[in-house]
């Protein structure tokens, strides 16, 4: 997840660690948490395996790109950037089509490059994430039919709640599924 989100936003512009953390942040919507000691391990280890470089210091007085993020090659910041490797791995990272694609840790990172990603795959990974969710709602429907007379009124408000919220996905995905399925009937 967090590999594909680094790749994806360095893929647009260089940028230095704290802004690409806010970047990631803003990805996720603020869902997931990411500290510097998940970030900057991740880094390092991307720079071992060629996918980012860090920018020469010299070049920071050099004009940055017209899509640069703010702050981005301030003095005394690390400004990475993508290589042609890393640009290579994001490719195959837009490509992969598995199960693991439409896990709840994958698919909001997913979801984010979609523009990226070609419709074919799109319209796959979105059923699949679909699916997905039903078995969720349908689990936890035969867990609230069997508990209903046994638990508190909280609980079982809690047990609705997260049914409603299962429902209320699956529904998102039907109408993005019908979307991806309309423009894919209307492109020429």
């Amino acid at each position: 997840m967090l590999e594909m989100a680094i790749l994806g936003l360095l893929n647009d512009a260089p940028m230095h660690g704290y802004e690409l953390r806010k970047r990631v942040l803003g990805l996720l919507g603020g869902f997931r948490p990411l500290s510097y000691g998940s970030l900057y391990p991740a880094l390092k280890r991307m720079r071992e395996q060629g996918w980012i470089c860090v920018q020469d210091p010299a070049r920071a007085t050099e004009p940055l790109p017209a899509n640069a993020p703010p702050l981005t090659g301030k003095r005394g910041k690390v400004v990475y950037a993508l290589t042609a490797e890393g640009k290579e791995r994001f490719a195959d990272l837009l490509a992969e089509s598995g199960p693991q694609e439409w896990e709840d840790e994958r698919f909001d990172v997913r979801l984010a490059f979609f523009a990226q990603t070609d419709a074919d795959l799109r319209l796959q990974i979105l059923e699949g994430r679909r699916r997905r969710v039903e078995e969720r709602r349908d689990g936890l429907r035969a867990a609230l039919a069997r508990t209903r007379e046994r638990v508190d009124r909280y609980t079982l408000e809690l047990q609705q709640h997260g049914l409603d919220s299962v429902d209320r996905e699956v529904r998102w995905l039907s109408e993005l599924i019908a979307d991806e399925t309309t423009d894919r009937n209307t492109t020429p």
